[in-house]
């Protein structure tokens, strides 16, 4: 079978863009203690950075719809990584915080962009576009895993600045070499079936409104969710107990890459089920699981919260690909950009109030046994918001576009 060079750029981003995200809160505890600071006042420099991300979604969308997104793509590569690189060069705390800023303004590219455009290559795919965006949605997941693992591994190996330097010009190297594949035979010949896509004006699905309305409140309060688990894990497995099971930096890190990469792999079986069951069913599942198991992670420790922080993230990672897949098949191509944008706004925006939950909740001591109930009450209502989903099952074959 021929290699899909495009769909491997396209997740290789993915991965690319939550890595270097969550590089800072992997390596924040050891950055607090070099700087002579505390951990909520480390992490809360971030802050900055995570409202960008939502942000700058939107204009992302609206010029990778408008001009190219295959430019957009390259522009994602090259700034997130050489702003990465930067911040491993920062010496003052508004220098670290202006630099996760441009992280975050860089990576604000991608989910319209790439999101996009993997969807819409789900026509050469035989119309999987769960699955598709299952796939994608796991290489996502693989740079969750990988922050905490590789902050963690180089931070050990030549302090926490080492940890922004490398992964940056990796980065960079690999937009170099997208550029080179979309000058290529294939990568034109993509490019040019994309953009006759765009231009065919097919109309979205007669349900269109009552779905994307349940897609963003699912995505506002999901959005709280994935990255308040995300951000406090590496400082949850501190402080119930679950990193003394560890002896240094780097084995923590792997007991939660290892709990986020094994999580991420869930993305699969749901792509696979939204695209033979009812999405409605499969959701309103996930959801309700989610409800239960926060309120269990609000009392476990130990190895006991190893395993829940599993069946947490599993069901939190679970979710990314219902949501993309509905706008997929209810959006025509030519304005699906813009509305992953207006999803991921609201996503990131709302996820960026986490990092200052966080803070407070740490800073006031009422620690991340509160953070999980508040995890529970949204989870609640993303499965209030799920019930008025149109009972409908996956097209046999792609829309217009897709």
């Amino acid at each position: 079978m021929r290699l899909d060079t495009r769909f491997l750029f396209l997740n290789i981003g993915h991965a690319v863009d939550h890595l270097m995200m969550l590089l800072f809160p992997a390596v924040a505890v050891i950055m607090a203690a070099e700087m002579g600071a505390s951990y909520a006042e480390i992490l809360v420099l971030s802050t900055g950075g995570f409202i960008a991300f939502g942000a700058f979604s939107l204009p992302a969308g609206w010029l990778a719809d408008r001009w190219s997104r295959e430019t957009m793509l390259a522009v994602f590569f090259v700034g997130i990584g050489a702003t990465t690189a930067l911040t491993g060069l920062a010496q003052e705390r508004w220098q670290i915080a202006v630099c996760l800023f441009l992280i975050g303004m860089f990576a604000a590219i991608y989910h319209p962009v790439g999101i996009a455009m993997v969807s819409q290559g789900a026509a050469a795919a035989g119309g999987k576009v769960g699955k598709r965006l299952g796939v994608n949605g796991v290489w996502g997941n693989m740079g969750v895993a990988a922050s905490a693992l590789v902050a963690g591994a180089l931070a050990d190996l030549a302090g926490w600045r080492f940890a922004f330097v490398v992964p940056g010009c990796l980065a960079v190297a690999i937009g170099v070499l997208w550029m080179l594949h979309c000058r290529s035979a294939a990568g034109q010949a993509a490019t040019h079936a994309g953009t006759v896509a765009r231009k065919t004006g097919a109309q979205p699905a007669a349900d269109w409104k009552t779905v994307l309305a349940v897609v963003f409140v699912a995505t506002a309060f999901g959005g709280f969710i994935f990255n308040a688990t995300t951000i406090s894990l590496p400082k949850v497995f501190d402080d119930k107990q679950v990193a003394s099971l560890a002896v240094s930096g780097t084995e923590a890190g792997s007991l939660i890459a290892l709990v986020y990469a094994v999580a991420a792999f869930t993305q699969i079986a749901v792509g696979h089920l939204i695209d033979r069951y009812s999405t409605k069913l499969v959701f309103l599942l996930l959801a309700l699981g989610d409800v239960a198991v926060f309120l269990v992670a609000a009392q476990a420790t130990g190895s006991v919260m190893l395993a829940v922080s599993l069946a947490m993230m599993m069901l939190v990672f679970g979710q990314i690909p219902i949501t993309d897949t509905l706008i997929a098949r209810n959006t025509p191509e030519h304005w699906r950009g813009r509305v992953y944008a207006i999803k991921y706004v609201l996503s990131f925006a709302i996820a960026a109030t986490a990092v200052p939950a966080i803070s407070g909740l740490h800073a006031f001591g009422a620690g991340f046994s509160t953070l999980f109930l508040i995890c529970a009450g949204c989870a609640a209502v993303i499965t209030v918001a799920v019930i008025f989903l149109p009972r409908t099952r996956p097209l046999a074959a792609p829309q217009p576009g897709e």
